[in-house]
């Protein structure tokens, strides 16, 4: 999308919206990694993300060598959050991330639930196929 486009885009949003803080959350996310800032993606998953969620990402990035929360070691072009349903106290979205441009792009999507009562994000695990 070029800057002219992006001028006719609209985007909104609440803070009172769990599906609207996973968006928020990888849209600064990813800007901070493409933009290697890496305090601030930091400062961003201590912001977004419960404690559990933080420990096992360092586990899961010890043991894979890439970033947790894309479940890789590139930067993605772009990103779109989905609700998929909610239920016992968490709300569960599909997060799908493109890499690369055109017809031939990739894409993966990423099962992440939030915890209701703190609109937190408490998992990120790769979406079963056909999600």
């Amino acid at each position: 999308m070029t800057d002219t486009q992006a001028t006719t885009v609209t985007r909104s949003g609440s803070p009172d919206s769990a599906v609207d803080r996973v968006a928020d959350f990888y849209g600064a996310y990813i800007d901070a990694v493409s933009d290697g800032t890496d305090d601030l993606s930091d400062q961003l998953r201590a912001h977004y993300l419960t404690q559990d969620l933080r420990q096992r990402l360092a586990a899961w990035e010890e043991a894979n060598h890439a970033d947790g929360v894309l479940r890789a070691q590139d930067v993605p072009t772009a990103w779109e959050v989905s609700y998929q349903d909610s239920g016992a106290g968490h709300l569960f979205t599909t997060v799908t991330l493109t890499w690369g441009t055109g017809p031939d792009a990739g894409k993966t999507r990423l099962a992440v639930q939030s915890d209701l009562s703190t609109k937190l994000i408490s998992d990120i695990e790769d979406a079963p196929a056909g999600s």
